[in-house]
């Protein structure tokens, strides 16, 4: 259905995004995308859909050779694409956001109603359960996730582009997601996936690309390899797919939360949590997303307000202090939306690295200006020990991918040697070495003394990582296990409540 001929594209400064890459997708298949951040997997799926524009190279759509300039003209054959991160308006209902520059009536007057009855059929024959009156900030993200599918298929959308589709999703909400896809492909459509889970990988798809470094390094049918094999290809080397770590040996409290009350924005909130995370300890948090594990990480963090109850760190009583003198006291955060809570994205790396950080020695001098050395200093170890690509500290953070902009910020938390880290979705979007190399990190934080609270949709990763596991349903705790004596199926029916 869809074939990319020798493309090649330069981006920024001379950096070879895609490098004589061909991809061939056949119709009515799911197609699988894999490989490292900054590997050219997004950018030759955008050249695809018109998003940018290819140096050079050849596309052919059902045979015949088109020119794709503009996601209009990707529109127009019947390509859609969702992006890793959705592209909705807020305070606009699900209907408002699907029609938005395909509007219905006439020009001077919209036809919600049909709208409407046209996005519930299609939502009831893909059993999608979405309401089209909604708005989009009541939704959950697995939810604005299917508004995002509808809004494809609304435009008539044959081939569809999914980049990181489960990069938010819970992992009931993958298995949902899946069927939907299923249900899709049986319906005649073609489905191009691009992920780092190579799990999803090989549940979901027919044929697999996998690149690296710009280039298309193999091309197998799913049937015919393995998680093994395929993490070989896409980092040249092996890879360890497993955590492994030596038993904790935790020490004095250091985080201490009694009775504590968040108020929800979109979940259920925090309501009357007490538990303890002390030293050389992994305290880990499994449920499914909505139900207070934001609030409760943000609010430790000094960036929500507390309701009531009390939280100490070492001793003394940090409940309301705010960000910025949480920070100072060495507690550092890595949110669990790089782009709302971690990055300024208009602004450059060096600039990133130095948050939070700004107004101390040595980035800050006496007199209150900054010290460029530093900085320098700051941002290429950051970079250098986190692998970030590429690694210009004067690149934007929005031009990086979402697995580079999750390592900066990483590096810039995990350089901060906190006695306290908290993590939320520490691997969302990145890629299989990285993931390696961010377990590695995290472990050696706990050895070398630190406090982790570790939030994290994937409950392999948190029951692999955690050395105690506090389960959330509701804003409540509803249990605490023990991850080696506990199985992964007993801690979904927790979550549950089943």
């Amino acid at each position: 259905m869809l074939e990319l001929k020798n493309i090649t594209k330069v981006c920024g400064a001379n950096v070879l995004a895609n490098d004589d890459v061909s991809i061939s997708v056949r119709k009515g298949t799911i197609h699988a995308i894999v490989g490292e951040n900054g590997a050219g997997k997004s950018t030759i799926m955008k050249i695809a859909y018109g998003f940018y524009n290819a140096d050079s190279g050849e596309i052919f759509f059902n045979g015949n050779r088109v020119a794709i300039k503009t996601p209009q003209d990707a529109i127009a054959l019947g390509i859609g694409m969702v992006h890793q991160h959705f592209m909705l308006v807020d305070n606009m209902t699900v209907a408002e956001n699907i029609i938005l520059g395909a509007e219905t009536g006439s020009p001077i007057s919209l036809d919600l109603d049909k709208a409407n009855r046209d996005i519930k059929a299609l939502s009831e024959e893909l059993r999608l359960n979405i309401d089209p009156t909604a708005l989009i900030e009541d939704l959950s993200v697995g939810q604005q996730q299917r508004v995002e599918l509808l809004k494809a298929l609304y435009r008539n959308a044959e081939l569809l582009i999914l980049d990181e589709p489960t990069a938010v999703l819970s992992p009931q909400e993958v298995d949902e997601f899946f069927g939907i896809l299923r249900r899709m492909k049986d319906q005649g459509k073609t489905i191009i996936i691009i992920t780092h889970k190579l799990d999803e990988v090989l549940a979901i798809s027919d044929d697999v690309t996998v690149m690296r470094s710009g280039k298309v390094v193999g091309n197998v049918k799913t049937a015919d390899t393995n998680a093994k094999e395929l993490a070989k290809m896409i980092v040249g080397r092996e890879v360890l797919l497993r955590v492994e770590k030596p038993d904790a040996h935790p020490g004095e409290p250091v985080l201490e939360v009694n009775d504590l009350s968040v108020r929800g924005r979109h979940g259920h909130g925090v309501r009357g949590m007490s538990f303890t995370v002390r030293n050389s300890e992994i305290v880990g948090v499994a449920g499914i997303e909505g139900n207070g594990q934001t609030e409760l990480i943000e609010a430790l963090a000094g960036l929500v307000p507390i309701d009531g109850g009390s939280v100490r760190f070492e001793g003394r009583d940090i409940t309301n202090i705010g960000a910025r003198r949480t920070k100072e006291l060495g507690i550092a955060h890595v949110p669990e939306d790089r782009h709302k809570r971690g990055l300024l994205l208009r602004s450059n790396l060096a600039e990133n690295a130095i948050l939070g950080v700004h107004h101390r020695p040595p980035i800050s001098t006496s007199g209150g200006l900054l010290n460029e050395n530093a900085i320098n200093q700051r941002v290429t170890e950051i970079i250098d020990r986190f692998d970030v690509r590429p690694p210009n500290p004067e690149t934007t953070a929005k031009s990086l991918s979402g697995g580079n902009q999750q390592k900066l910020i990483i590096g810039r938390e995990f350089e901060l040697n906190p006695k306290l880290l908290l993590v939320s979705q520490p691997t969302r979007g990145v890629d299989i070495g990285a993931i390696e190399f961010i377990h590695r990190k995290v472990i050696e934080l706990r050895d070398a003394g630190s406090a982790v609270l570790l939030v994290s949709a994937e409950l392999e990763e948190v029951t692999a990582l955690a050395d105690r596991l506090l389960v959330f349903r509701e804003g409540k705790i509803v249990g605490e296990v023990g991850p080696k004596t506990t199985s992964v199926e007993e801690i979904g029916l927790m979550m549950t409540g089943s």
